[in-house]
């Protein structure tokens, strides 16, 4: 499932519309990923409307249309945003298509595991408001994440990096690069956990996030880039795969119903 940079990696591909007036709109109206909105309602309304800006929070995207509308997207675990030409023609997984005189901006999902949304209002809907504070924000502090781990005390600690109330647009790949910097076994209960590992685990929770979208998230490229190989990130599925530390056998374990990948030599329960 794309993570907080993979969104804003695909978020700046629909960039390339800012300014430009929608000329058509299309949809697969019965597509799973309109669980949530009305495509009628999002045809109708967007239809001959500038796209005027767009932003990321978490896993989720937003595009501003005209002076009121708000279309959000989140990729689900296949989906993609993609720029594609003006006379381009949907194909079965291309659910929502908005054609501009010089290109067709494209959203597609195999899996229909992701979903668009879309409000009418000069104020923003509670589905992109009530997100988490940004981990990059001001409001992202040592003592508002561990007061989040004192109230998951007993779960272990893998699982909590999930919870995006907390921690929004962290996903199973960033989860276990943090927790290997920070040197914490994933099983290791939330409430375990010493002032100074919580201090360590809030450091690398940001220098993650930071590093992560400066690598993919602000990347000009085709396809998302992979970190460097100094990342646990190019060597957690790989079968026989080294810690690039300690040089040590890596291990694959499910904890909290993910797959998760941890270096036993460095991070020890």
């Amino acid at each position: 499932m794309p993570e907080l940079a993979e969104v804003e990696f695909y978020r700046r591909r629909w960039n390339a519309g800012l300014g430009a007036r929608i000329e058509t709109v299309l949809v697969h109206p019965k597509a799973g990923v309109f669980k949530t909105s009305d495509p009628a309602l999002i045809v109708s309304h967007v239809t001959g409307a500038k796209l005027v800006s767009s932003a990321a929070a978490a896993k989720q995207m937003l595009f501003r249309t005209g002076k009121d509308g708000w279309l959000g997207i989140h990729l689900g675990m296949t989906g993609e945003l993609t720029v594609q030409p003006a006379d381009f023609v949907p194909r079965k997984s291309d659910h929502l298509v908005l054609v501009q005189r010089d290109r067709s901006l494209v959203f597609t999902d195999p899996r229909m595991f992701g979903r668009v949304q879309f409000h009418i209002g000069s104020d923003a809907p509670e589905w992109w408001s009530s997100i988490a504070p940004a981990i990059l924000s001001a409001e992202f502090t040592v003592g508002a994440v561990s007061a989040f781990l004192r109230r998951r005390a007993r779960t272990p600690i893998k699982p909590v990096l999930l919870m995006q109330e907390r921690f929004p647009g962290i996903g199973n790949w960033m989860a276990d690069e943090i927790l290997w910097r920070a040197a914490l076994h994933p099983k290791r209960l939330a409430g375990s956990l010493t002032a100074a590992e919580v201090v360590t685990l809030h450091r690398e929770i940001i220098w993650v996030t930071r590093h992560a979208l400066k690598i993919i998230g602000s990347a000009d490229t085709p396809v998302t880039p992979d970190p460097p190989k100094s990342w646990l990130f190019p060597h957690r599925w790989q079968n026989g795969g080294k810690c690039p530390k300690t040089g040590a056998p890596l291990v694959r374990e499910e904890i909290g119903g993910r797959t998760t990948c941890w270096s036993p030599a460095r991070q020890k329960l």
